[in-house]
C-alpha cells in the first residue's frame, strides 16, 4: 500500500530520520553526470545562482504538488544535457520530453538564466555568467536531488528539502509587487 503523506507528517518526518542513505556503488548514476568535476571555489562564486536554481525549484514544486523527485532529475538532466552538447559542439540540442511537467520545469528554470544574464547586463554592464556555470549549478543540483532523494518513483523527499530550505515567501506589508528573484553583490 503506498499512502501520498503531506511533509508534515510525524511518521513521514520519523521515517526520513531513519532512511539510510542511498549507495551507488563504484559507479554514479549517469544522470549525475560523474565526469564533471564540481570545485568549491565554483560553488562559493557561483552561490547566487544555485540559490536562485533552488529557490525557483521550490516555487515550481508549491505550485504543482503533483511533482515528484523524478521529474526534477529528469528535467534537469535534459537541461544539463543540452548544455554539455552546446559546450562541447557549439549545437543547440534540446531533447523533447513527453511529459509536459518536466517541460516546463525547463522553461522555468530558462527564464531564471534569462533573467539572470539581465540583471547581471542591467548591474554591471557585462554579462559574467557562462554556459559552463549554468551546466556546473545543474550539474550541482542533480547531485543534490540524489543526496537527499529516497530514489523511489514517487519520493518526494529532495522537494520537502527545499521547502524547509526556502519557506514560502509571505507578501511583503507595503503592497510591493514582485521583485526580481536574483540577488547581486
Amino acid at each position: 500500500m503506498t499512502l501520498d503523506c503531506l511533509a508534515e507528517c510525524p511518521y513521514l518526518q520519523q521515517a526520513r530520520l531513519h532512511e539510510k542513505p542511498r549507495e551507488f556503488g563504484e559507479t554514479p548514476p549517469a544522470e549525475t553526470f560523474p565526469t564533471i568535476a564540481l570545485r568549491e571555489a565554483f560553488l562559493a562564486e557561483h552561490e547566487t545562482l544555485i540559490a536562485g536554481i533552488l529557490q525557483t525549484l521550490g516555487k515550481v514544486t508549491r505550485a504543482d504538488r503533483s511533482l515528484h523527485d523524478r521529474d526534477l532529475i529528469g528535467s534537469l538532466a535534459n537541461m544539463a544535457q543540452s548544455y554539455q552538447t552546446l559546450i562541447a559542439s557549439g549545437l543547440v540540442y534540446q531533447e523533447a520530453l513527453p511529459n509536459p511537467v518536466q517541460q516546463a520545469v525547463i522553461s522555468v528554470l530558462q527564464k531564471l538564466f534569462e533573467e539572470f544574464r539581465e540583471v547581471e547586463q542591467k548591474h554591471r554592464g557585462y554579462t559574467t555568467l557562462k554556459d559552463g556555470d549554468v551546466l556546473q549549478a545543474l550539474v550541482f543540483t542533480l547531485r543534490l536531488i540524489h543526496i537527499h532523494s529516497s530514489g523511489r518513483p514517487l519520493a518526494r523527499g529532495f522537494i520537502d528539502f527545499l521547502h524547509e530550505r526556502f519557506p514560502e515567501a509571505q507578501p511583503a506589508p507595503d503592497g510591493e509587487g514582485e521583485r526580481s528573484r536574483i540577488i547581486m553583490p
